[in-house]
């Protein structure tokens, strides 16, 4: 690939851009917002400048309601050899294109499933997509040099390629993207009249649930409405458990022996459900998960604190796996957990505490 057209400028789209315009790709860049191209070229990301004859490969990355629209556009105007598109559904486009009567062999979709919070091309970073997962979803009809112009993008991006049939696709984000945003936003949604002195409260716990919540709603309402099917299905499923974790927790406060015993088995069920389904979760690097050692130290709220500690971690010869960061309420102080195999967890705590860290039990 030498030359690529990214139709859509906001975070997925420049993201890509400067990825390709990292492995020397001539990257042109397009927004029906022309501002918002310019933007992602001064951010080196390409040139807002049209291409003079087809590009290599169009990447579109508009909202999933619109993906359709803008590839037979594209299409039709012969501005690429391939046609790819980054929506977050992909049954729903293709059914689009083909009743148009497009010719499919030329198009391929696709997925990466990586992203952030923020949206718009300030948001983005070459490195956004490394060692994710990026779906494509092929079919009979597409052309082998496609398929090669995508796996060729999704390389030069260090992303990591899936292939996934469209619908099962559809149904696989439903799962682990669409209906967690829904479930994390209906739990934020509790705080937003809560008393202020039980928001002071919050910890880790609730950050960790409510991250993602934080989201645009506008870019939400586009995702969502390209697959509610999948996703009512599986909130209806979530239904069910919560109306019988609500019926158990009533249990609880009866009188009776009985009944309490039957609440608290509701309670566990859901609970050891819970256990199972998040040991699934895959770990570093997509792996199998596996159980670290956390070595929690007592840090102040000041620059450099953690570069000292990796600075530390890494002479003692140990390997951070993973991190976290609870920070303390009222004070300017804050509790590193450090997550480090099993072996590694006495040397590591051993070796900060000499150089004067104060190790948490």
């Amino acid at each position: 690939m030498r030359t690529a057209l990214v139709i859509g400028t906001g975070l997925i789209g420049t993201s890509a851009a400067l990825a390709l315009v990292q492995r020397g790709v001539v990257v042109h860049l397009a927004d029906h917002d022309p501002g918002q191209a310019r933007t992602a070229a001064a951010l080196g990301a390409g040139t807002d400048a049209e291409p003079e004859g087809p590009v290599d490969l169009a990447i579109v990355a508009a909202p999933p309601a619109h993906v359709a629209a803008v590839l037979a556009d594209a299409m039709r105007r012969g501005v690429a050899r391939g046609y790819l598109d980054v929506a977050s559904v992909k049954g729903g486009p293709r059914r689009e294109l083909q009743a148009l009567g497009l010719d499919l062999s030329a198009y391929i979709g696709s997925h990466p499933m990586s992203g952030r919070e923020k949206s718009g091309p300030l948001a983005a970073t070459g490195d956004l997509f490394e060692g994710r997962p990026w779906v494509l979803t092929p079919t009979r009809d597409t052309d082998t040099e496609v398929l090669n112009l995508a796996l060729e993008l999704v390389s030069h991006c260090r992303a990591v390629p899936v292939v996934m049939d469209a619908d099962a696709h559809d149904r696989a984000v439903a799962l682990v993207s669409h209906m967690p945003h829904l479930v994390s936003s209906m739990v934020a949604a509790r705080l937003e009249h809560a008393e202020e002195a039980a928001v002071r409260l919050c910890g880790q716990g609730i950050r960790d649930v409510t991250r993602i919540a934080a989201s645009d709603p506008g870019m939400w309402i586009d995702i969502l409405s390209a697959n509610p099917g999948p996703v009512a299905d599986l909130l209806t499923d979530v239904a069910a458990d919560l109306e019988e974790t609500v019926r158990s927790l009533r249990a609880l406060q009866s009188s009776d022996d009985s009944e309490r015993r039957e609440g608290a088995d509701g309670v566990q069920d859901v609970l050891r459900r819970g256990n199972a389904g998040q040991v699934r979760v895959p770990g570093k690097h997509g792996a199998a998960p596996r159980a670290y050692e956390v070595v929690a130290v007592l840090i102040d709220d000041q620059p450099g604190q953690l570069a000292r500690i990796f600075a530390d971690a890494g002479q003692a010869g140990v390997n951070i796996e993973d991190v976290r960061i609870e920070h303390a309420t009222g004070q300017q102080a804050g509790l590193v957990q450090l997550m480090v195999e099993p072996k590694s967890a006495v040397v590591l705590s051993s070796a900060l505490g000499e150089r004067g860290w104060a190790i948490r039990q």
